[in-house]
């Protein structure tokens, strides 16, 4: 597999309290199979789309951290995760967890950024990250830092990873999208005043369905919530959802388009 570009999104995680309902959960809504459990990584279990492609992974809270909520973590590619933790500090960023070899698979560490959204960095070694298509059912498609100070996370993450930027045109909404080589990579949502003031800064991590509305129900049935949508985009019809454990996660059906894409402009 061929290294993943710098700042590219590479891999999505989550850990919660019942392993076994979230693996039973997320089997039913993005359709994933799951493989054997390494007890000698905590228990972490991965995630399979259409059975063989590695789509994310589950395990269950490291000791000390039982009582923190679930949450889905998104990590960005680095060549050397050590030089990316220390342009996370210079640029006003926390290092939450150093630098570590996770066996042969790579180096993980995890941080925040300056508008408090917490990332992981990955660099890989034999787990280079997601194996799934974009776009194809069941594995990760898009990603967004949603932060309610857009000027501070605009510096910082061209300053860490070799981001190009660039914003929309339409006045009306403040939406940027950071570019590694010309390509998409991350989005940057300013959270208005339709965030209750307690939900912190977060990266919003989406995964493609064959069918947003059908995953919604499913979602809805088996004692998860929908946030927000469906809705339909000129990138696909998705929607926001929480699991019943409470990770918030998106699905997005991206052969349901509507409308024109957004002009976008280089930020300035």
């Amino acid at each position: 597999m061929a290294v993943q570009p710098e700042g590219t999104p590479c891999w999505a995680d989550a850990m919660f309290a019942d392993v076994e309902g979230a693996k039973s959960f997320y089997a039913d809504v993005l359709g994933w199979t799951f493989g054997e459990s390494l007890a000698e990584f905590g228990h972490y279990t991965q995630a399979y789309a259409n059975g063989k492609a590695a789509a994310a992974a589950v395990s269950p809270p490291m000791p000390g951290e039982e009582g923190n909520p679930s949450s889905w973590c998104l990590y960005l590619a680095s060549q050397d995760a050590a030089a990316t933790v220390a342009k996370v500090r210079e640029n006003g960023g926390e290092v939450l967890m150093e630098p570590m070899e996770v066996g042969a698979f790579g180096t993980m560490a995890l941080a925040r950024d300056p508008g408090g959204a917490v990332f992981g960095i990955w660099q890989g070694n034999t787990h280079e990250g997601f194996e799934t298509e974009m776009g194809a059912p069941g594995g990760y498609c898009w990603s967004e830092v949603f932060t309610r100070d857009a000027k501070a996370v605009d510096a910082f993450y061209p300053a860490v990873f070799p981001y190009t930027e660039q914003k929309m045109d339409e006045a009306s909404m403040d939406l940027a999208v950071f570019q590694v080589q010309a390509q998409p990579a991350l989005g940057r949502m300013v959270m208005d005043s339709d965030f209750p003031p307690e939900v912190p800064s977060y990266l919003n991590v989406y995964f493609a369905v064959p069918d947003c509305d059908a995953a919604v129900a499913r979602t809805t049935e088996r004692g998860g919530v929908l946030h927000f949508g469906p809705m339909d985009s000129p990138f696909g019809r998705f929607a926001v959802l929480g699991d019943p454990q409470g990770a918030a996660f998106s699905v997005i059906d991206v052969t349901t388009t509507k409308g024109e894409m957004p002009p976008m402009s280089p930020a300035t």
